[in-house]
């Protein structure tokens, strides 16, 4: 699961709500107030998963924030929701395969209880499905060439050595390299994250910019690189900090709020937090700040 399959879809790497998922079906919106045997509405939702011993979550496939390896279901997401889940009494994560445009409308018909996957959250989002409060943000950070050979930090300091940055074409990583002042004719675009990496390693490019998350998972399978430390750049003077969040039908905010209660149990405790989730490639600075809430991100 190294390679990341349709990355820009995520919502924090191109925010369009075509690419995002937010394609509403009409025929599923019709369909919201139905539920397949088994889902949970309602203020009796929680008591409900407890009583059938597990919960649907939806996933994308998409390493590392929610995926399949062998049997088991892996990733950021999963091994949170699993650990919340438990503490709230339901033992079991029982996943369903989605592709990433169908996860909010599969959650309105009905056909799971959360959407697993690590998704952004945006104000187009919020307007068809409940969010929790951020599990993570997405710091940005460059991969480059082992020992990092032009001193590269982040932005500001790649644009004062004058080096080529290369971007995943149409993603919001190209308007930071720009709003950092960095020439476009020094900001090259590639297809695919493995792209990136093989410029890195070929020269084409001296660093690949994406999430932490991201260049982190993919150093894994490609030698000879590294990764600098995340950093928030700025867009219109605004820190960019891409959260994603566990996503809920509208009419379970009472089950949002239980799953809020155990998150922020994890999340404001460092170690727990990056105990659970490094081997995702989540540390530290993928903390949410206790500052960012979903109601600010859901107006925009």
């Amino acid at each position: 699961m190294a390679d990341f399959p349709n990355l820009s879809r995520r919502g924090f790497l191109n925010r369009s709500a075509a690419v995002g998922g937010l394609l509403v079906v009409p025929g599923l919106l019709s369909a919201c107030s139905k539920t397949d045997a088994g889902s949970a509405d309602g203020a009796g939702a929680l008591e409900a998963l407890r009583k059938q011993g597990f919960v649907r979550v939806a996933y994308a496939n998409e390493a590392p924030y929610g995926y399949m390896e062998g049997k088991q279901l892996k990733g950021e997401a999963p091994t949170l929701h699993r650990e919340i889940f438990k503490a709230l009494g339901v033992d079991e994560l029982k996943p369903t395969l989605s592709e990433w445009d169908g996860l909010i409308p599969g959650l309105q018909a009905g056909k799971y209880d959360v959407v697993s996957a690590g998704m952004a959250i945006t104000p187009e989002r919020c307007a068809n499905a409940i969010f929790s409060e951020p599990e993570f943000i997405s710091p940005t950070a460059l991969m480059v060439k082992k020992g990092n050979p032009k001193k590269v930090t982040d932005l500001a300091s790649a644009k004062a050595a004058g080096v080529v940055v290369g971007v995943m074409s149409g993603a919001v990583e190209g308007s930071y390299a720009e709003g950092a002042g960095i020439p476009q004719d020094r900001i090259k675009s590639l297809q695919k994250p493995q792209d990136g990496a093989d410029a890195v390693k070929g020269g084409r490019i001296d660093a690949f910019l994406l999430t932490g998350i991201s260049l982190r998972w993919l150093a894994k399978t490609n030698p000879g690189t590294e990764v600098t430390e995340a950093f928030l750049p700025e867009l219109d003077g605004k820190r960019q900090y891409s959260p994603g969040g566990a996503v809920f039908r509208k009419g379970n905010e009472d089950l949002r709020d239980a799953f809020n209660r155990e998150l922020k149990k994890i999340v404001s405790d460092r170690s727990r937090y990056v105990g659970l989730l490094q081997e995702y490639g989540f540390g530290a600075t993928e903390l949410p700040p206790t500052t960012l809430k979903t109601a600010d991100l859901c107006k925009g």
